[in-house]
């Protein structure tokens, strides 16, 4: 294991933009190993635990809305769900008290639940919520379940976006408080995304943990829910009938959720952790304004990442590593 930090840049794995969760795990055994999977019965996480599954793992699956999430794993072998809103504090406190009593060690933990592009939406003591749900209910999360993902050496996988590109943390005003623009908030919250597992994996590689954050790709899933569908046609998405206009340009649900599993189990990663991923890669430095690939400056600086944790730590009032 390497105690040096992983540089951005490609290391050949073989596998590319139109790869599949299927493709990165094809001979794989994953019998024996458990993952948690947040969001993972809806778009990229449901075809992440469907993946998993298939290749042995026995997965959680941690929902909001429970019954709709038996639903869709309904028929998938070795799944279970349980209740779990990462917008509320407290519901994260309980699910993750009832994961460890349960005395089971993870292996991979793979942050895929999100919210976008929302209304400007308050939660906890006003916290805006695209950045309480996306960055601090996950971090509360994995650092209350530290007693399972530690023995095990787990990998966690944070799915942040290219929309990373859109704001850095905004300091000054991390709830926007001021002139809310829901791209720009949705964009904080993906670079709070990559920073953590920046910085999750300077801590925990001591223990054999490792933490990648990923941009899974363009892909056409219930996250767009809150877009109203003019707002898709103005930006170039899909034309007035519904139909993606630049079809190349999107991967399926298989081809978005394979970043995040070659993440979470590919050996080629084994040596290495903290940095950003796209299309089953390692990312390289974007350009200075470049937003169409790379990952920007701001969400690979340290000094950012160790401060977001602080702040995290002081908001949820849980830090697995404190003292």
């Amino acid at each position: 294991m390497s105690n040096s930090d992983t540089p951005q840049v490609k290391i050949g794995s073989g596998f590319g933009f139109r790869s599949t969760a299927d493709d990165v795990l094809a001979g794989r055994d994953l019998t024996g190993t458990l993952a948690l999977v947040t969001g993972g019965y809806s778009g990229l996480g449901l075809e992440t635990t469907r993946a998993l599954a298939k290749a042995g793992a026995r997965v959680v699956v941690p929902a909001r809305r429970a019954e709709a999430a038996r639903e869709a794993v309904r028929g998938i072998a070795g799944v279970e769900v349980d209740e779990l809103d990462l917008g509320d504090l407290e519901s994260v406190r309980a699910f993750a008290d009832r994961f460890l009593a349960s005395g089971r060690t993870l292996d991979y933990v793979i942050n895929s639940a999100g919210i976008m592009a929302c209304p400007e939406t308050r939660v906890g003591p006003g916290w805006e919520a695209q950045f309480a749900t996306n960055h601090l209910g996950h971090f509360a999360l994995v650092n209350r379940l530290w007693p399972a993902i530690e023995p095990g050496g787990a990998r966690v996988v944070s799915v942040s976006s290219r929309a990373h590109h859109f704001s850095g943390v905004r300091w000054n005003d991390v709830d926007w408080r001021q002139g809310y623009d829901k791209w720009q908030a949705y964009g904080q919250a993906k670079t709070a995304n990559a920073l953590f597992a920046l910085h999750l994996d300077r801590l925990g590689r001591a223990f054999g943990v490792r933490a990648f954050s990923l941009h899974p790709g363009g892909i056409l899933t219930p996250l767009q829910r809150h877009l109203a569908k003019e707002e898709m046609v103005e930006r170039g998405w899909i034309d007035e009938n519904g139909t993606p206009l630049m079809p190349e340009a999107f991967k399926t649900p298989e081809q978005g959720a394979a970043t995040q599993v070659w993440a979470a189990t590919s050996p080629q990663l084994d040596t290495m952790g903290g940095v950003y991923l796209e299309d089953c890669e390692i990312a390289e430095p974007a350009a200075p304004g470049d937003q169409s690939s790379g990952v920007a400056a701001w969400a690979t600086d340290a000094d950012q990442a160790e401060r977001l944790w602080e702040l995290s730590a002081e908001r949820t009032g849980v830090n697995a590593f404190a003292g």
